[in-house]
């Protein structure tokens, strides 16, 4: 099992083909196998990697360091490690966050493009801005649910992540990564759903895409509108098919989308 260290984590990762290189960040109690139609699909022309962020998927669990800034600086080290450069890094869900904390830490070294894969700059609702997933009440909510049945939250929440019921062999696979992830660790990164990238969007200056889904179970289209008007310059699409997971629910349309995208860098 290929594994990079980290930051004092052991890293799982894939990387496959070769070309100009597009990093994937899954989300939050996730893993790299919702990327699987893109780490493959995308693999003839172009060098896809992905790896699970630590205490998720099949990476270390380590008791320390489930933030969005250790995670960012996880990302760097991976960069680094595997000698990627000028590379187009896709962050679904959690996975842009970790992407906008990169940004935050480091501008945009290393990095040719940003996609946002359905995210809002900011996952909690606050005073003047309404457009988050979470009230506090609603994250309260999930804390409790991840400490007393976590292996149930993750079953509701794949209903609600997706625009259609999902397939046995696809619903399998979203409860087994859901459920890699510790509790405790899940815990740890609900909190850190308080951090806010309004004034880091602003400062991206690398080509960016940003996709939504059109079903709005999990997070409207408006909120993820709102993180590609704060960008400069950057492009949005929609993916009518989809709730929050165009990569599974439409890879060959999201394929198609970002190596266009890709392509014209």
């Amino acid at each position: 099992m290929p594994v990079v260290q980290c930051n004092g984590a052991g890293l799982y990762y894939e990387d496959l083909g070769d070309g100009r290189p597009i990093v994937f960040l899954h989300g939050m109690a996730a893993g790299l196998r919702y990327f699987e139609p893109q780490l493959t699909g995308l693999s003839d022309e172009h060098r896809t990697v992905a790896f699970d962020f630590r205490g998720q998927g099949r990476s270390e669990k380590t008791e320390l360091g489930h933030t969005l800034a250790q995670h960012a600086r996880d990302l760097r080290t991976v960069l680094e490690r595997l000698d990627l450069d000028d590379v187009v890094v896709v962050g679904w869900s959690m996975g842009a966050l970790v992407s906008w904390d990169y940004v935050d830490q480091f501008g945009t070294d290393r990095i040719r493009a940003l996609v946002d894969v359905d995210m809002e700059p900011s996952p909690l609702q606050r005073e003047g801005y309404d457009h988050g997933t979470y009230t506090v009440e609603g994250l309260r909510t999930a804390l409790v649910g991840v400490q007393t049945d976590p292996v149930g939250l993750t079953e509701d929440h794949i209903d609600a992540l997706l625009k259609d019921s999902p397939s046995r062999e696809l619903r399998t696979m979203m409860l087994d990564e859901g459920t890699r992830t510790p509790p405790p660790i899940q815990a740890a990164m609900l909190l850190e759903l308080l951090r806010d990238y309004r004034d880091v969007l602003p400062d991206v200056d690398v080509p960016t895409l940003v996709c939504a889904g059109a079903d709005e179970k999990w997070r409207t289209v408006a909120a993820v509108r709102y993180a590609a008007d704060l960008v400069p310059d950057a492009r949005f699409e929609r993916f009518e098919g989809s709730g929050h997971c165009p990569t599974v629910e439409e890879p060959e349309r999201f394929n198609r989308v970002l190596t266009e995208f890709v392509n014209s860098l």
